[in-house]
């Protein structure tokens, strides 16, 4: 359809039609005054001829009447006044005391009809009706010549043309703003997902941190008191220990929500670096002999060995193994009463292999941890998140000869096909 057309027919329906759009005034109200003011605008040319008429006649004042009075009505009832208005100026154009040069209320009823009819079968009922009435009309009964009969055919084809064109510009724009109504809500459930996925991400975070520090904090802890008299050297080092993991639990769950102010980064350098290291990097696996030696201050000694070339890590693989081997070693130090622990990562062609092993309560008297992996707790289960969540595996439980082993697998770039975690 060429643009100007569009064009024409949009420009008549808000003149004609106000929309929902239309401004303050639009409404029932504003559509009533708008069909009185068409109503009197076709009156205007309409009566003119009455006053230069040889003969007026009282039926062609009610017939000229009938072409205008139903347009006030035209958008309640755009057939019926289709009918009345057509029969009208039917009227008229025989009658002719006085007639019309243009029936311009018949024009206004069709565009009306073409643009408003409720129905298909009245819309085109009457434009068939209309175009089969108009050459006897026109050819037998008036006359008409062959230019003559071509403008009164073709007249109301391009009124019901431009009602149609309305119709359809009117119905585009309805459903374009569905569908950005349905976009909007479609973008909102986006961002309420995604929000939920990040306080996910922060929960689990948290919970890492918060497990590590405390556990750690309450073995040395308990171990202070112990030893306060008969190695005061290592009480020392246990008070140290605890204030070592309450700093870095803080430091790290300040980098965690750091994420939920946008503008931490800014306000921190404005303000002289107050909050300089909320957006300090997150912890990865270069960060893992730091942990490493904040466990081995408990009584769990822990060994960390390196197999392979070390790879780039996507970052958010990176970050997961971290949390493995953090969540790991915080279970061993909780729940196995084990005395050693080791850390092996192995840096394979296509991935990062990772493996937490203890001599701690493993199968029988102390299943605490395999329990917690059975049952979906926060801890292993977590582990197991990490994983699928970098497209890796997870797998954990007791080991054969005593202990426990939790196993992980990175990849180094995401697979399309699904991962999943082995539960003993």
């Amino acid at each position: 359809m060429p643009p100007w057309i569009r064009g024409i027919g949009a420009r008549l329906r808000l003149r004609l039609r106000p929309g929902p759009g239309a401004g303050p005034g639009a409404g029932p109200g504003a559509d009533r005054l708008v069909d009185v003011l068409v109503a009197a605008a076709v009156a205007v040319p309409v009566f003119v001829p009455f006053a230069t008429a040889p003969e007026v006649t009282a039926f062609g004042a009610v017939a000229n009447l009938g072409t205008v009075v139903p347009l006030v009505w035209r958008r309640r009832a755009p057939f019926a006044v289709a009918l009345i208005v057509a029969c009208s100026a039917m009227a008229v154009s025989l009658h002719h005391r006085p007639g019309q040069m243009l029936q311009y209320g018949a024009l206004v009823a069709v565009y009306t009809l073409a643009d408003l009819g409720r129905h298909r079968w009245q819309r085109w009922g009457f434009i068939g009706a209309l175009t089969l009435s108009i050459p006897p009309g026109a050819l037998l009964l008036k006359g008409n010549s062959a230019g003559e009969f071509m403008f009164t055919l073709l007249l109301p084809m391009t009124a019901y043309l431009m009602g149609t064109l309305a119709r359809t510009a009117r119905e585009r724009s309805e459903a374009l703003m569905e569908r950005s109504v349905q976009l909007e809500r479609e973008r909102e459930a986006e961002a309420a997902r995604a929000a939920a996925e990040e306080r996910a991400r922060i929960a689990r975070d948290m919970h890492d941190v918060l497990a590590h520090a405390v556990s750690i904090m309450v073995v040395q802890a308990e171990a202070g008191p112990v030893v306060v008299r008969t190695d005061p050297d290592r009480a020392e080092r246990s008070f140290d220990a605890i204030a070592e993991a309450g700093r870095g639990a803080m430091a790290q769950l300040r980098r965690t929500l750091g994420v939920l102010k946008e503008d931490q980064e800014k306000g921190g350098q404005e303000k002289g670096g107050q909050d300089a290291g909320v957006r300090a990097p997150r912890p990865t696996v270069a960060t893992l002999p730091q942990l490493i030696e904040d466990v081995d201050r408990t009584r769990v000694r822990v060994r960390l060995t390196t197999d392979g070339a070390r790879r780039e890590l996507p970052a958010d693989a990176d970050l997961a193994a971290y949390r493995i081997v953090q969540e790991a070693l915080t279970n061993t130090v909780k729940h196995a009463g084990a005395s050693a622990a080791e850390v092996r990562l192995r840096w394979t062609d296509d991935g990062l292999e990772i493996t937490v092993t203890d001599d701690g309560r493993g199968g029988d008297g102390g299943a605490a941890a395999d329990s917690n992996w059975r049952r979906g707790g926060d801890g292993l289960i977590g582990i197991r998140e990490r994983a699928l969540a970098c497209g890796g595996t997870a797998e954990a439980g007791p080991r054969p000869g005593g202990g426990f082993r939790v196993h992980a697998r990175l990849p180094y770039a995401p697979v399309n096909a699904p991962a999943t975690a082995v539960i003993p």
